[in-house]
């Protein structure tokens, strides 16, 4: 007759067993922590906070004028909506692919659109005081000073990126011009000499039958629709008048000669 087994023989089976099955869980516990964390850490990295950071460069000139123009696309960065557009800088490079990221980036959007339905809402409109056609207008951001700009790559395309929070907030102001004329508002407002002047209510200039006075009439008629006040011009030294606005939600304190104006515009005769 077979001697019977020893009960801690049963007992050791039954350790045996409660042990695999907890290095079992652990180790599908482990998976799952793992799939999570990698899950994690591509969300960071295509959100860009796991990228490798450029180094940032300052572009333009400390005592010039470089002007952002949004394009009306927008691009994610860093978890935030971003507007892209064109940069141009104070000896009229101009510099494309660029992102206005950190401060004043959902008001330039939510500029933009305004300008973009106006223009969609006027132009092929005639103006009434000079009977020609209106045209679009373009919104652009001037920073008073260099800007400080590295790049990036999302989604295989490399931009520059303006790193607006590292900008003093009195030096950006918002203005808005005839879409062709922006690049030579930029260059107005760096050429020695350039004196911005208001035009008064009954100023000749609404009545030139051209582009100018098309543009300075325009540029009073949106300030009804938006956030905007017009009916102000560049004077240049050649008297080659650009007629602008301002975006009266982004209008830092450094531009206060072109934002408050008290000198009237009286034309050649």
């Amino acid at each position: 007759m077979a001697s019977p087994r020893p009960l801690y023989v049963h007992g050791a089976d039954s350790a045996a067993q409660a042990s695999s099955s907890q290095r079992g869980g652990k180790a599908r516990l482990y998976a799952v922590i793992g799939a999570v964390v990698i899950v994690l850490l591509a969300a960071l990295y295509a959100g860009g906070a796991l990228r490798p950071q450029a180094p940032v460069r300052y572009m333009g000139s400390p005592s010039g004028y470089e002007g952002f123009v949004p394009n009306g696309q927008t691009v994610n960065y860093n978890g935030q909506t971003d507007p892209v557009g064109n940069l141009i800088l104070n000896n009229g490079t101009t510099l494309h692919d660029v992102i206005w990221n950190g401060q004043y980036a959902s008001t330039i959007i939510q500029n933009h659109n305004q300008i973009v339905q106006l223009n969609s809402q006027f132009v092929g409109q005639t103006d009434p005081v000079n009977n020609q056609p209106y045209v679009p207008l373009q919104d652009l951001y001037v920073i008073k000073g260099q800007v400080p700009v590295e790049q990036a790559t999302i989604n295989g395309q490399t931009y520059y990126v303006i790193e607006a929070n590292k900008i003093n907030p009195a030096d950006i102001a918002g203005f808005y011009t005839y879409d062709k004329w922006v690049s030579n508002f930029v260059a107005a407002m760096n050429t020695p000499g350039t004196m911005p002047a208001g035009l008064p209510g009954n100023s000749p200039v609404f009545q030139w039958t051209n582009t100018t006075g098309t543009v300075a009439y325009q540029t009073m008629l949106y300030e009804h629709y938006a956030s905007l006040a017009g009916r102000y011009v560049l004077v240049p030294p050649n008297e080659t008048i650009v007629p602008y606005g301002v975006n009266t939600n982004i209008a830092g304190p450094s531009f206060n000669n072109y934002i408050f104006v008290n000198q009237s515009y009286n034309p050649s005769s």
